[in-house]
């Protein structure tokens, strides 16, 4: 007796066109959700006294994209870590400084917290780094002891020093870290002249490929950097600025940063302070930067990729009532 086994093999859907649609038809719908999310650092100071106010809340805030009101999805206020970039002037205006900041700086960097880190760069007509970002304070403090030493005879160029600053903030090791750059500075750049300008300088970064200010603001927004400035006159920043005024050609080639511009657009602020001061200043605008208020939102529309986004950060009428002649500083826009 034989005993046959019959073996099917299915090549192809072997249900009908019809219920093969109703299958598909009972599959749940894929919904694609924007999940970014827009970080903000909001600081609230007395216009008159410039101290920061504290203890304020969630509901204290007004976020606006466009003219668009948001609804502010995360608050917090010390909790994200700094990584901040100390970008150090070599002109001989600021040097005499840099040294006085070199004696104290351990004392000014312990206030920061254990995971902030610190950066440090000088620039004149180019920036360099002495120190990757690290949680070491005493490497922040050598490499500051070391900038305190060095000398510059060429231009100094605010905008390529703030432009490398903020690109070098993006190789932090921590991606949440909210990013900083303290710029010690005379608010007084050296015009750049062929006499000023070292030949290989010139022929490896000629004048025309230099940033500009727009350029620099402009990656400022995109990496969500913040500009904050110690400044610090002197009688030859006074001969500087009249050298500036000197040469309107050269400053319509090429136009100077503007210590003050660059803080408003990115919601910093700027401290100008007497040598002795130095120390107490750092220290006070380090305290301020960890308890900034920082705010986040889902962007209510959806706008095409590299469009510039403006942001208005604003206090709600009872908390604006309450507290006076203040001001918000927050930065003015981001770029998509």
């Amino acid at each position: 007796m034989r005993t046959w086994l019959l073996v099917l093999v299915f090549l192809g859907p072997a249900l009908p066109a019809s219920a093969q649609e109703r299958i598909t038809q009972s599959q749940p719908p894929i919904f694609r959700l924007d999940v970014r999310v827009v970080q903000v650092d909001a600081q609230v100071v007395s216009k008159k006294t410039r101290h920061a106010a504290q203890a304020l809340k969630q509901d204290d805030f007004e976020i606006y994209e466009d003219n668009v009101r948001q609804q502010v999805s995360s608050f917090s206020q010390d909790t994200l870590p700094l990584s901040v970039v100390l970008l150090f002037d070599l002109t001989d205006s600021v040097r005499p400084v840099l040294k006085s900041l070199a004696e104290g700086a351990l004392v000014a960097l312990q206030h920061l917290k254990a995971e902030d880190e610190v950066t440090v760069m000088v620039y004149a007509a180019s920036a360099q780094v002495l120190q990757e970002a690290t949680t070491d304070r005493a490497l922040a403090v050598a490499a500051i002891e070391r900038a305190s030493h060095m000398e510059s005879e060429e231009a100094a160029f605010f905008n390529e020093g703030i432009f490398q600053a903020a690109e070098q903030l993006t190789k932090g090791k921590s991606p949440s870290s909210r990013r900083v750059i303290i710029w010690l500075t005379d608010d007084v750049p050296n015009l750049p002249s062929e006499k000023e300008i070292p030949p290989w300088y010139r022929k490896s970064m000629p004048l025309e490929k230099l940033h500009s200010q727009q350029d620099a603001l402009k990656h400022l927004l995109q990496t969500s950097t913040v500009v904050c400035s110690l400044v610090k006159k002197s009688e030859q920043s006074a001969e500087g600025e009249s050298r500036l005024m000197s040469k309107p050609a050269e400053r319509m080639l090429h136009p100077p940063g503007e210590v003050y511009k660059y803080a408003a657009a990115t919601g910093g602020q700027v401290i100008e302070f007497k040598q002795k001061e130095l120390q107490q200043k750092l220290a006070m605008m380090i305290d301020d930067l960890r308890m900034r208020y920082s705010l986040g939102y889902h962007p209510s529309t959806q706008k095409p990729k590299g469009k510039y986004c403006a942001i208005k950060v604003r206090l709600a009428p009872e908390a604006k009532k309450s507290l006076g002649n203040v001001v918000v500083e927050a930065r003015q826009g981001y770029y998509r």
